[in-house]
């Protein structure tokens, strides 16, 4: 199943995509995406569902973050091998960890906004997986009684924030709006291989990455057992995996975005972002 939230910020509906590529209204069905609602048991149940009886929405409505209610945002560092190898940096024994804001949480086609002071944005296109249940020191093998599904992230960061201001990576990763995530939730039946999926990102119609999640260090089962290791998950919560090569910072000269461009992602069964960059406001 696809699944999605729709409707103005703030007041999103949850729905589902049909077999024609139509989103249909679920809000007579269940509440939003958000925690007990996010249960694998759960989310199963609406297969059952005739999909087609629903309300079709309008093509025109706005997408939002396909899920509700999230407490923790959390990140993984130099996940890729190659990636690791174009920054110049040592493949980690263990998965790093760090935290985006759930404030920088957005939808997947909102605008991107240049944060105050900043002037070293970047992009990370990254598979994400979302917390169906309350995972305390979880092994990888019952990954599935715990991950919802999984989606499209864009880890946008401020990397002068990120590494020249003192402190942990969130300063730079946090920032409103620099959390994209969607178009949908993919559930695991739909999603035959998580780990071996085509990866891209385009700037301005010019491709930037171009990776796979073959590439990935630690695999997602293992993901969820470490980060449980650490800290407990919620329904909800956000998981976000690490990128393949090709960010603007490892460019030689750097490359950074700037007000104007337009963002492209793309990760093989998981859909399509696309985010404008925008100067502040407040």
């Amino acid at each position: 199943m696809k699944l999605v939230r729709f409707g103005a910020a703030g007041a999103e509906k949850p729905g589902i995509i049909d077999r024609d590529g139509a989103i249909r209204d679920l809000s007579s069905v269940i509440a939003d995406f958000a925690g007990e609602h996010l249960a694998p048991h759960t989310l199963a149940k609406l297969r059952d569902l005739d999909v087609a009886a629903l309300p079709k929405v309008p093509e025109t409505t706005r997408l939002g973050p396909p899920v509700a209610g999230t407490r923790n945002f959390i990140a993984i560092g130099l996940n890729y091998a190659d990636h690791a190898k174009e920054t110049g940096q040592e493949i980690p024994s263990e998965p790093i960890l760090f935290n985006k804001a759930p404030t920088a949480i957005s939808g997947p086609y909102d605008d991107v906004m240049y944060p105050k002071n900043s002037n070293r944005m970047d992009w990370e296109c990254e598979i994400a997986f979302v917390v169906g249940a309350r995972a305390r020191y979880v092994e990888a093998k019952d990954w599935a009684k715990y991950i919802a599904g999984y989606c499209i992230c864009n880890d946008v960061s401020e990397r002068r924030f990120q590494s020249k201001r003192g402190g942990q990576w969130v300063k730079g990763k946090s920032a409103e709006t620099f959390g994209p995530l969607g178009p949908w939730i993919v559930t695991p039946d739909e999603l035959a291989d998580p780990n071996n999926l085509a990866m891209s990102l385009d700037i301005n119609g010019t491709r930037k990455q171009t990776g796979t999640t073959a590439t990935m260090i630690f695999k997602i089962p293992d993901l969820l057992a470490y980060v449980t290791e650490f800290m407990v998950l919620e329904p909800g919560d956000i998981v976000t995996t690490g990128t393949p090569p090709g960010v603007g910072c490892a460019m030689k000269p750097p490359e950074y975005l700037k007000v104007g461009d337009v963002m492209e992602l793309k990760i093989e069964g998981l859909g399509m972002q696309r985010q404008r960059v925008v100067a502040f406001s407040a």
